[in-house]
């Protein structure tokens, strides 16, 4: 939902308005900002390049950043095999460019999303996605040959074996493996309300599209770059997909985003199949080569493992506070954190409008939080990795009282 804050600036985890009031930001710019506003060194590399060169289009006259980043990404993609990247400008472009490098390495048409899952608004990204309201409605018909299995989420009676199962039946009734393309996954669901995909399925499913040939297409737009603690999530569980699809964090405020690949997969397309006017942007690089220093300099992933650690405590002492019985369940994986109201915890019927109203509530009070899920009942948290702990235990504070003052 839109708040009626009109920012003005901003730096690390705090933004001004207009008037000069100060809020906490928890939303990150929808996750883009995983080193808060504008990190000194991440300024510093967009002026220099500004100085120099501001858009050429790679296609047509190549620059270093570029090259430079791909071969950062490539290196930090999970995996032995070769890899090469190629450069976007959203995470949607990500994701419809990682679906037709799958689709040309293979020669097969097919794709199964999940249930829950975002992967942009676009249209073939709409067509994965797995949420209708508000993304979907009226703005069908959808590319064809996308099929959705049930995701493995435990709050709401998935499992494991129920959703491998569906993904057998999809074969069954309405495509065959030896059509089917690729598998697209977030590791952990965004706006589907931050559900984490089991490690155990993770690997299953890794297994499955060896087994019949399928391209795993890990969506990392919302997870990559240490939100989890990892670089990738898809770490966590071992598993080497063979594409990435990357964004928000990447350019630390910038408009980039990249397709990571296996260098077979991404060479199998012809020249001039992939790419874009604004793709890799020369201040948009610059900017991730800063990220990515600052990322490896300032040891961010073992900060969002601390943070994520501290979160997660102050969320299920809530949740344990008899005030707060409408805290139904607290999930996520290392600083990507959520908990989701219910109006009551047996029934886990979604407290929607309670949610809206924290929402309205914490920014009052001078905090920025992002509602999620498909019932829209989940509060996720987004704090910069690099936010001052006592600030995100101020607006984890908020949250506490904000619930209080709704509830009443």
């Amino acid at each position: 939902m839109s708040l009626p804050i009109f920012a003005a600036s901003a730096e690390n985890a705090e933004i001004r308005d207009v008037e000069g009031r100060r809020y906490i930001d928890f939303a990150g710019g929808i996750a883009v900002l995983g080193i808060g506003h504008r990190h000194p060194r991440v300024i510093a590399a967009a002026q220099a390049q500004i100085g120099a060169l501001t858009h050429a289009c790679f296609q047509v006259t190549p620059y270093e950043s570029y090259v430079r980043l791909a071969e950062r990404l490539n290196e930090l993609a999970p995996g032995a095999e070769p890899k090469k990247t190629i450069f976007l400008t959203t995470g949607a472009e990500a994701i419809e460019n990682a679906v037709k490098i799958a689709r040309y390495a293979t020669g097969r048409s097919g794709v199964i999303a999940f249930e829950g899952g975002f992967h942009g608004r676009t249209l073939l990204a709409l067509g994965l996605t797995g949420k209708v309201n508000p993304y979907k409605v009226g703005f069908g018909p959808f590319p064809a040959d996308i099929f959705h299995a049930p995701f493995p989420d435990e709050y709401h009676g998935g499992s494991v074996a129920a959703s491998m199962n569906a993904i057998e039946g999809i074969f069954h009734s309405s495509i065959e493996p030896a059509r089917t393309a690729a598998i697209i996954i977030e590791p952990v669901q965004g706006e589907g309300g931050f559900n984490v995909a089991p490690a155990e399925f993770l690997r299953e499913l890794h297994a499955l599209c060896d087994r019949y040939g399928i391209l795993l297409i890990a969506d990392e737009v919302q997870t990559g770059f240490g939100r989890t603690g990892r670089m990738f999530a898809v770490e966590h569980a071992g598993v080497v997909p063979d594409l990435i699809a990357m964004a928000k964090s990447l350019g630390g405020g910038f408009p980039i985003s990249a397709v990571t690949g296996a260098a077979k997969l991404m060479d199998s397309v012809a020249p001039g199949g992939l790419g874009g006017t604004y793709a890799g942007n020369p201040v948009a690089c610059a900017a991730a080569l800063a990220v990515l220093d600052v990322m490896r300099d300032e040891d961010i992933l073992a900060r969002a493992a601390k943070l994520g650690a501290m979160v997660r405590g102050r969320l299920h002492k809530m949740q344990h506070d008899a005030r707060f019985a409408c805290i139904g369940d607290v999930r996520g994986l290392g600083a990507m954190l959520a908990f989701e109201l219910v109006k009551d915890r047996a029934t886990r019927e979604p407290a929607s409008e309670l949610t809206r109203r924290l929402v309205v509530r914490a920014a009052e009070r001078g905090l920025v939080i992002l509602s999620c899920g498909t019932h829209a009942n989940v509060i996720r948290i987004l704090a910069p990795l690099t936010a001052p702990l006592e600030q995100v235990d101020e607006g984890l504070s908020i949250i506490e009282a904000s619930l209080a003052d709704v509830l009443v």
